[in-house]
């Protein structure tokens, strides 16, 4: 991985659970991977009870069984869509990794007594799996956002990761009958990690529609993270990350498109969390004298 200034080091997403930095490419490697990960259940999501050391280790694994291995990164509005979408709960459920990419996820699971030890959030996942590809020779293909972001991102992302094997990279903006060609170009680019810069459900559609056809070991959906590494968004300040608020700087930075969203969503989980807590308070016997 290329040397950065200061500067350039600040862009960088960092892990922001307290759990240590992730650019350590040896921390990873420190922990035994997990091949049943125990899970919590928060409003009925199951989500591994791995920080993101632990994370980052069973991606590897995954990766080197050469199977076809699915991540799914859960926040506040999947885990309210996913209750009135079936397709994306079964994608949800038959993901061989779930993580927490909320903070408010986290909380929810301590409060509920069935905790997840820490927030993985997924552009910093993507960036550690990034420096592993480059360390460890696997091949990187990326779906997804629009041509000149894409362009721009990937053109960052060799900077940064110089020895990094991007194998293909093609935008997310094509017609549907487009879509048996490009699952075939990214099968015959054979990737050992394709990344999905697409907005859910439609990434999650995609996946369960042409994940066993392009056989690739480890796919992950990214969402805007490639976005944030074109320099067409900013990340929170890290301090805003750890408080659980990298939500409301993402809504003063596109208040009409997120606003009405994070109104419902955020007020559905809310009185979800609170039914759940009160019902787990209630269903507890009472103690004998």
């Amino acid at each position: 991985m290329k040397q950065l200034d200061d500067a350039q080091q600040a862009r960088l997403p960092r892990d922001t659970s307290g759990q240590g930095n992730h650019e350590s490419l040896n921390a990873a490697q420190t922990r035994p991977a997990r091949t049943e990960a125990r899970r919590a259940t928060v409003v009925g999501c199951e989500i591994d009870r791995l920080d993101f050391d632990e994370a980052v280790a069973l991606c590897e694994r995954l990766i080197e069984t050469r199977g076809s291995a699915q991540h799914m990164a859960i926040n506040v509005a999947k885990l309210i869509a996913m209750r009135e979408d079936e397709q994306l709960r079964r994608s949800v459920l038959q993901s061989e990794l779930v993580t927490a990419d909320g903070q408010a996820v986290v909380w929810a699971s301590r409060l509920l007594n069935d905790p997840v030890p820490a927030r993985v959030a997924g552009i910093d996942l993507m960036h550690s799996l990034f420096a592993r590809a480059e360390l460890k020779g696997y091949r990187v293909y990326i779906l997804g956002a629009k041509r000149e972001v894409l362009d721009r991102a990937v053109t960052r992302i060799r900077y940064i990761y110089p020895d990094l094997a991007i194998v293909g990279h093609r935008d997310g903006y094509y017609d549907e009958s487009e879509e048996e060609l490009i699952a075939a170009d990214i099968a015959a680019a054979q990737p050992h990690i394709l990344f999905v810069a697409m907005s859910s459900p439609r990434k999650e559609y995609f996946l369960a529609r042409r994940r066993e056809t392009m056989k690739v070991p480890f796919v992950m959906g990214v969402g805007g993270s490639i976005d944030v590494v074109a320099g067409l968004r900013r990340r929170a300040p890290v301090i805003l990350q750890r408080l659980g608020l990298e939500w409301l700087f993402r809504l003063l930075q596109e208040p009409r498109r997120l606003g009405r969203r994070y109104l419902t969503t955020n007020t559905r989980f809310v009185l979800l969390v609170t039914r759940e807590f009160v019902a787990t308070r209630l269903a507890r016997p009472k103690p004998t004298h």
